[in-house]
């Protein structure tokens, strides 16, 4: 199977439920939030799992083509520095962090766009094939 179509197919349904996860218990999802900020070990240990996995998936596909593979290499990327900087800029990190997620309305736009970023490859026609 060609490795954009494995990756579209590990992450996209991983963001819907991260996504339905967020929208249906908004609440925990608060407190949880405000947990890792405040707790150092949750801050580093989400970090360093968010690099390696952005590190794995932009050592396997780091393609910058003008089609739908640039959404993963971009999602690989974007979990790459927002791990490094979780574990090396642990303030600046709390800091982004209580701003973005500074109310519900918040969560909700996050879940939005994951939910979107997940369902990208379905629209693509990719889970379907192969």
């Amino acid at each position: 199977m060609d490795r954009s179509i494995f990756l579209a197919r590990l992450v996209g349904p991983t963001l819907i439920v991260v996504a339905l996860g967020m929208l249906v218990n908004i609440g925990m999802y608060e407190k949880m939030i405000v947990d890792a900020l405040h707790f150092g070990i949750l801050l580093y240990l989400s970090g360093l799992l968010s690099m390696l996995a952005g590190l794995a998936i932009v050592n396997l596909h780091n393609k910058w083509q003008m089609d739908w593979r640039v959404v993963i290499t971009i999602l690989g990327w974007l979990m790459t520095v927002g791990g490094i900087i979780r574990i090396a800029l642990p303030k600046v990190a709390i800091a982004a962090g209580s701003t973005i997620y500074s109310g519900r309305a918040s969560i909700v736009v996050v879940a939005m766009i994951s939910g979107f970023a997940g369902r990208f490859p379905k629209l693509q026609g990719i889970w379907g094939r192969g």
